[in-house]
């Protein structure tokens, strides 16, 4: 997903990984109103802040948040 689209759904999963050894990722699966799911990747305070169930959102241009 780019930063120029907007989207909303609902968080399905957490998780956070050292994908190259040295940098901590955080990103949450959603699942968009559409049904599909996508693995989006947020900062250190949105990630503490998500518990699965909650409702994410992005607009265009801006970064996710909880809604």
């Amino acid at each position: 997903m780019s930063k120029d689209e907007s989207w909303d759904g609902t968080v399905v999963k957490k998780s956070r990984a050292l994908l190259d050894g040295s940098n901590l990722y955080r990103r949450v699966k959603i699942r968009t109103e559409s049904g599909e799911t996508q693995k989006v990747r947020v900062d250190k305070a949105l990630w503490k802040e998500l518990e699965v169930g909650d409702r994410i959102v992005k607009e265009a241009g801006q970064d996710p948040h909880r809604a």
